[in-house]
């Protein structure tokens, strides 16, 4: 017993983050045996190449759109509370592709079940904030990382064998009902094991006001998280031009196009390898400073889509995946660091104004990703990789925090 406590304790384990993990790998499980292959859906559906730019579009506009309202409500109105309404909307997105099958209500559906993820991201992260100390809080993101790679791992090979089983169409459309089930067991799990959080506005000896105005909040923004935010984009610039059309490129596009289970085997890949790096990864990033690892993760960012143009078979494309799969070295880091550098109190609303802006800008990359697709995959690909190239360089030599900063965030309390 002692030995599982110590576990728990270096793993940042808690009754609460237990909740959470549990309705991340349930609602994560149901949502990538689905998304993952919502390109080729669409494609099936009479979908052209266009609508699968908009679907990558919307997925990063929403993102955007929907984190500073995720992050305000969860301060609003308390982690627990609002981690169930996210549930319920995220439900009636699959509800919506279930019952109609056309890619218009695909892109209508996707209105609300990839709103989950972006909406749900900066209370989940307030919730490790709040129940971690400063000296575990990468640890505490990395286990939620982690945890999210499971999914995302087993995910698209359960999604594959629907397709190869199933069909194109009928596999996706039973993918999403196994979704809706699992999403409603995870509302149930979240609400049994996440402790009830007051609302921040609920503490009387902090006569703290919420900002609904974003632009007010960007004021109380760090200048070094502004620093990252500039850099971050140009690097998500880099990984969305070519995100949709990844699996375009490796069951339509290379000379030896591989199958869809086999698409799925390399999502394995790639989460495995993220999963193996991220507890040795946040043990020493809580215990030095977080902007080499950050780095190090832009210049994987940067690579992946250099080395996939390069990949024309099944056993090269197994290497590029694993290079992906290595992205996620300093990706915990950068959001503990978020949250190390938001202000007190409005932590979660502060998390979700960065990918605000992070992400209305990174759409527009999104929709243009499509447009250079048809000038051809290579274009596409290179002018992805010359994105990620400026946003390291320009991180690298800019993207110093201030040491003064680093010893005030990185001291337990």
């Amino acid at each position: 017993m002692t030995r599982l406590v110590q576990v728990s304790g270096f793993l940042g384990l808690r009754r609460s983050t237990v909740g959470m993990l549990g309705m991340v790998i349930l609602v994560g499980m149901g949502e990538r045996m689905a998304e993952r292959f919502l390109p080729i859906y669409l494609m099936a559906l009479g979908g052209g190449v266009l609508s699968i730019g908009v679907l990558n579009g919307l997925d990063n506009l929403l993102s955007a759109l929907y984190s500073f309202p995720g992050g305000y409500l969860s301060d609003r109105l308390g982690t627990k509370r609002a981690l169930l309404v996210f549930n319920i909307v995220a439900m009636c997105g699959f509800l919506v592709v279930i019952l109609i099958p056309a890619w218009q209500a695909v892109l209508v559906g996707a209105v609300f079940f990839l709103s989950w993820t972006a909406i749900s991201l900066p209370a989940t992260m307030s919730l490790v904030a709040r129940v971690l100390p400063i000296d575990k809080r990468t640890m505490g993101v990395s286990m939620h990382s982690l945890v999210r790679r499971i999914p995302m791992a087993l995910g698209p090979m359960f999604g594959g064998l629907c397709i190869g089983v199933w069909g194109e169409r009928n596999g996706v459309r039973l993918a999403f009902v196994v979704a809706l089930l699992l999403s409603g067991v995870a509302a149930v799990l979240q609400q049994v094991l996440i402790e009830a959080d007051q609302p921040e506005t609920a503490d009387v000896e902090r006569p703290l006001i919420l900002e609904k105005n974003p632009l007010r909040l960007l004021a109380k923004m760090n200048p070094s998280l502004k620093r990252l935010l500039i850099s971050d984009i140009m690097v998500r610039f880099c990984e969305q031009i070519p995100y949709a059309f990844v699996v375009v490129w490796c069951m339509k596009t290379i000379a030896a196009p591989v199958t869809a289970f086999q698409f799925g085997v390399l999502t394995s890949f790639e989460m495995a390898t993220a999963v193996l790096i991220y507890v040795p990864v946040a043990y020493f990033a809580d215990r030095s400073t977080k902007r080499p690892f950050v780095v190090t993760t832009f210049i994987f960012f940067t690579l992946f889509p250099l080395v996939l143009l390069f990949c024309q078979s099944f056993t090269w494309l197994v290497l590029a995946f694993i290079l992906r799969g290595l992205k996620e070295f300093g990706e915990p880091t950068r959001k503990a660091l978020i949250m190390d550098l938001a202000p007190e109190g409005q932590k979660a609303a502060m998390f979700g104004l960065y990918y605000l802006l992070r992400d209305v800008i990174v759409s527009v990359a999104a929709f243009g990703g499509a447009f250079l697709w048809l000038i051809g995959p290579a274009t596409n690909l290179l002018v992805a990789f010359s994105c990620g190239v400026a946003g390291t360089v320009g991180f690298a030599i800019w993207g110093k925090i201030p040491q003064e900063t680093i010893l005030d965030h990185g001291r337990p309390r």
